[in-house]
């Protein structure tokens, strides 16, 4: 008995590292909030992606974790008054015109306003830029007036400026989503 102990013992210590690791590099989600139809003044079904009454959305309060090379997902978002933002940014709420290169994270990623007014990498199209991190995607609600019923946003995504778009190179058509990696400059 004392010797299956032993061994037990010395399999933990050998695969327990391995095991936290992987435990830390996962990211599962905090819950669900469903949808509410918006009011008329707040998101323009147009133009947004605004949440739908009664449709289930995911939360996260994690992100992936951050490496060399994170994976995500870029997209275009304004960070003008009037803009995709609606609200000032987060870090110091204000405006940014969209000439600067500016990024929002998801609520994992910008960390509770620890990479506020960091400058990350973003790589992707064949180029590299570094942008400012002003404001937080969140992606742990959404759906009501705090969140201008909007859905909460994907746990890795970028959204950035169009200056990180042309910085990048993308042809204005393809504007959008681009599949990109980043790290903390």
């Amino acid at each position: 008995m004392r010797n299956w102990s032993l061994g037990a013992l010395f399999l933990a210590l050998i695969f327990s590292p391995h095991l936290l690791e992987a435990r830390h590099q996962t990211c599962k989600p905090s819950g669900k909030v469903k949808g509410k139809k918006p009011p008329p003044d707040y998101c323009n079904e147009e133009d947004d992606i605004c949440c739908i009454k009664g449709k289930y959305y995911t939360t996260y309060k994690c992100s992936p974790r951050v490496s060399a090379a994170t994976k995500a997902y870029l997209y275009i978002t304004g960070f003008e008054k009037g803009g995709d933002g609606y609200k000032p940014s987060k870090c110091e709420h204000k405006y940014y015109s969209d000439d600067t290169p500016v990024v929002s994270l998801p609520t994992g990623w910008y960390s509770g306003g620890r990479r506020c007014l960091d400058n990350i990498t973003i790589s992707g199209n064949g180029r590299s830029v570094e942008a400012m991190v002003v404001d937080e995607c969140d992606s742990s609600k959404g759906c009501d007036a705090d969140s201008d019923y909007l859905p909460p946003c994907s746990n890795n995504v970028i959204g950035a400026s169009s200056a990180v778009w042309r910085a990048l190179k993308v042809p204005v058509q393809d504007w959008g989503e681009l599949d990109i990696t980043w790290l903390d400059a």
